[in-house]
């Protein structure tokens, strides 16, 4: 009886409440809050100095991945009813964390550095134009030990940096957050 019990919460749990919630019109699992069905999304530029050359063609490319996968948006090449479009305007290294040598004569020595990227973004909804948005500015930042070489980390920093600005400019565009 008991185990009777646990299939019966388990099919409800798995089976009735999703399709209960995505059918009342109140939650959507890919979290989009528009009735868009397609996003152009125009290459980014680097205006950056000190970036790679390639950081906002690997931005793009990101961008595009994370629609696809995480809403029901067709991403076409023009003239989509949403359309995201920006430059990658900041890539820079600073020192954060300073330590004492504890030696008068030695310069004292950062133990923590950090890579900020910024990305400045416009966003069109052509079917609800109060959700557009012009140059709204998206900035995110990873420190890393000053004992690591920046080349050896710098991809998975900037993969890190990146997967949060998506999900900045996910939840001020399409998810309306």
């Amino acid at each position: 009886m008991k185990t009777n019990s646990i299939l019966v919460s388990a099919f409800l749990i798995t089976i009735v409440l999703p399709v209960w919630l995505s059918s009342c019109g109140v939650y959507s699992f890919t979290g989009s809050g528009t009735n868009a069905k397609t996003i152009t999304i125009a290459e980014f530029y680097n205006n950056t100095d000190l970036g790679p050359a390639n950081i906002a063609q690997v931005f793009t490319n990101q961008l595009k991945d994370y629609m696809i996968q995480n809403t029901n948006l067709s991403v076409v090449q023009e003239n989509g009813e949403l359309q995201l479009e920006g430059i990658v305007t900041g890539y820079a290294v600073s020192q954060v964390a300073p330590r004492a040598s504890g030696d008068p004569s030695q310069i004292d020595a950062a133990a923590l550095s950090r890579l900020t990227i910024t990305v400045r973004v416009t966003y069109v909804d052509t079917l609800d134009e109060s959700m557009s948005f012009k140059d709204k500015t998206f900035s995110f930042y990873r420190d890393f030990d000053n004992d690591m070489n920046l080349s050896d980390i710098e991809d998975t920093l900037i993969r890190q940096i990146f997967d949060q600005l998506t999900l900045d400019i996910f939840n001020a565009s399409i998810a309306n957050w």
